[in-house]
């Protein structure tokens, strides 16, 4: 079920819909990356005089270019470790017309979904870029103690957070925030495991940057196959 539901994302990478959606997450998080170098690099300029006088050494100049340099070195730092899961926040606004080109093209005949509004779109993906980023940070702490596991513990956690975000994203646009809750704990460890499939590409460069949209639509294709089943 899992396989199937991906690979059909796969086939469908090449509509204009699911490229238009990468391009725009991927052009607003470079956007947003430039923002906060050039603000950070205005308040340092601000702040750093132009000399400073240091024991023993004297007096040092040119600390604006060094601060240049430096600023730079950071945010290309940042730009690595944050671009994903920014450019995959930026790519939740848009992730509706994913869902949408995949129900247009395999489950023809279904009532226009009900969907979410653009704020409430913008406090989700605000919520998970925040969660993603914090479970990562603090996961850094036990990769110390997990050796040549270190690729299984950043699988399933990500797994964990992308199963989770994404299957309620597709959800929300035909059910109630509890249908959606419910149907998600009803297959928990299904939607886990499809999570980590996504969370496998996100240690490949560019790769990961279409893994918002494969899991957009990979999940789509599990919400009606798993909400078409009857309950226990």
């Amino acid at each position: 079920m899992i396989l199937r539901a991906f690979l059909l994302a796969l086939q469908q990478v090449p509509d204009p819909r699911f490229r238009r959606v990468i391009w725009q997450g991927l052009g607003l998080a470079l956007a947003l990356l430039f923002a906060a170098y050039w603000l950070v690099l205005t308040i340092l300029g601000l702040l750093m005089p132009e000399t400073l006088v240091l024991p023993v050494i004297g007096e040092v100049s040119g600390l604006g270019g060094l601060v240049s340099v430096a600023s730079l070195l950071v945010m290309i730092l940042l730009s690595v470790v944050l671009m994903v899961p920014v450019a995959s926040a930026f790519s939740g606004l848009f992730l509706d017309r994913v869902a949408e080109a995949v129900e247009d093209r395999h489950y023809p005949g279904l009532p226009k979904a009900r969907g979410q509004t653009l704020g409430q779109s913008l406090i989700d993906s605000v919520n998970f870029l925040g969660v993603i980023i914090a479970a990562n940070v603090l996961s850094l702490g036990l990769y110390p103690f997990a050796g040549p596991l270190v690729p299984v513990l950043f699988w399933t956690i990500n797994g964990y957070l992308l199963g989770r975000e994404y299957f309620q994203l597709v959800a929300l646009r035909r059910l109630s925030r509890q249908q959606a809750h419910d149907l998600r704990r009803r297959h928990a460890g299904l939607i886990w495991l499809a999570g980590i499939l996504m969370a496998a590409p996100l240690s490949v460069p560019l790769v990961n940057l279409f893994v918002p949209v494969l899991a957009a639509a990979t999940f789509t294709h599990l919400f009606h196959v798993l909400s078409a089943q009857p309950r226990d």
